[in-house]
């Protein structure tokens, strides 16, 4: 491989964000689609978890199919689904629009997650392939961080908030189409894309050790983003009095950016304490989301963002470097995506049982519930990491 090919990570990790990017877009323009179509807090939950169940299926079916057919085909298919998921945003017309949209959307991330994350680490050269790791982790987590920002910032200070989001990612998704396609295949001897059919992501024996604390840790770090983006919306304007759109991207933004920023730990630490360390400040982000819960105020919230984001970052980053280092190359893509099924697990249950609990509890006395739950989860996975590590 080529100097040339070799840096095509970077532009394999930048379409990955791009795609992500639109799996965020629609966060703070909830409330507008709630006011337009004037349907309940729990539908909104319901249409974000339909996104998560989107990417579920995909990973299930196909979360390994790059494996055999090359991992740039699969990745092409996944912009033309996020370029399908815009389009539906800008014909909405309803609130089956938005569940096309946000369905696509989930196919598209499906796509993506665990093949981009194996496409950015074999496109590095070997002496960047630790760095490569944080790319490809810090592109998704970027990306996500991304959307609600810009979607935010458009909504608020320019004209057509519910079009112009999606316009300016169907631009962005074209050129990321263009660079994808000019990338180099790292599959060799990939069969044609028609020959694709689903299978059921499977675990080597060398994984299965590594892979139940990576997936509790995953889990429980993507509840607490999942939270954010879907109903942190509703609590800032209905609790909190805030209703400019860019401030409620940002505050969302500042959830993944932070896990980048946890991402950026991981190496100094090593990926074994990363994990258990990572579930512990997670644990103490959940309580500063309660204590904003609980008191109607502002500051805990955006310190919830930050502390929890940057454990969620810190887990994550270690749970895809052990998994990714145990799992033997042939099966890499399979295993990352099963990874992610766990995970994408944890922005699907726990916020629709968050909206379940929002007629009865109101949103606040809901949302405690939640991060009652996910510390017990947290700490059960960080307890059970320690005593692993010690054995």
């Amino acid at each position: 491989m080529t100097d040339r090919q070799h840096r095509g990570y970077l532009g394999a990790a930048a379409a990955f964000a791009v795609c992500m990017a639109g799996t965020t877009l629609p966060t703070p323009l909830y409330g507008l689609y709630q006011e337009q179509l004037g349907f309940s807090e729990l539908m909104v939950t319901v249409v974000y978890a339909i996104y998560a169940f989107g990417v579920i299926g995909v990973l299930l079916l196909f979360g390994n199919v790059s494996d055999a057919v090359g991992r740039r085909p699969v990745l092409l298919c996944g912009l033309a689904c996020a370029a399908a998921s815009a389009v539906a945003f800008l014909a909405e017309d309803g609130l089956a629009w938005l569940c096309a949209g946000r369905l696509l959307s989930g196919f598209a991330a499906g796509l993506f997650t665990g093949t981009a994350t194996a496409y950015v680490l074999e496109l590095a050269p070997p002496e960047r392939r630790a760095r490569a790791g944080f790319v490809a982790t810090a592109a998704n987590m970027g990306g996500l961080g991304c959307g609600p920002l810009l979607a935010g910032l458009l909504a608020q200070y320019a004209p057509a908030p519910l079009k112009l989001p999606f316009i300016v990612h169907l631009v962005l998704l074209a050129a990321s189409f263009a660079i994808t396609w000019a990338l180099a295949e790292t599959v060799a001897g990939a069969s044609p894309l028609r020959t694709a059919r689903p299978r059921r992501p499977s675990l080597p024996p060398e994984v299965r050790g590594v892979f139940v604390p990576a997936g509790i840790a995953a889990f429980a770090g993507f509840s607490l983003l999942g939270v954010f983006t879907s109903v942190t919306p509703a609590f800032l304007a209905e609790d909190l009095d805030v209703h400019n759109h860019a401030a409620v991207g940002l505050i969302v933004c500042s959830a993944f950016f932070a896990s980048t920023v946890g991402q950026l730990l991981v190496p100094r630490l090593g990926a074994q304490r990363a994990i258990p360390l990572g579930c512990l400040v997670l644990i103490l982000g959940l309580a500063l989301l309660a204590v904003s819960l609980s008191t109607h105020t502002l500051a805990p919230l955006l310190l919830a963002a930050l502390v929890g984001g940057a454990g969620q970052g810190m887990a994550l980053r270690g749970a895809v470097g052990e998994v990714a280092a145990a799992a033997p190359p042939a099966h890499r893509g399979g295993v990352l995506s099963a990874l992610f099924v766990v995970a994408y697990f944890g922005i699907s249950i726990p916020v629709i049982g968050v909206g379940l609990l929002d007629t009865p509890l109101g949103l606040p006395h809901a949302g405690l519930v939640f991060t009652a739950c996910m510390a017990l989860l947290a700490a059960a996975s960080g307890a059970y990491l320690l005593r692993r590590s010690r054995q």
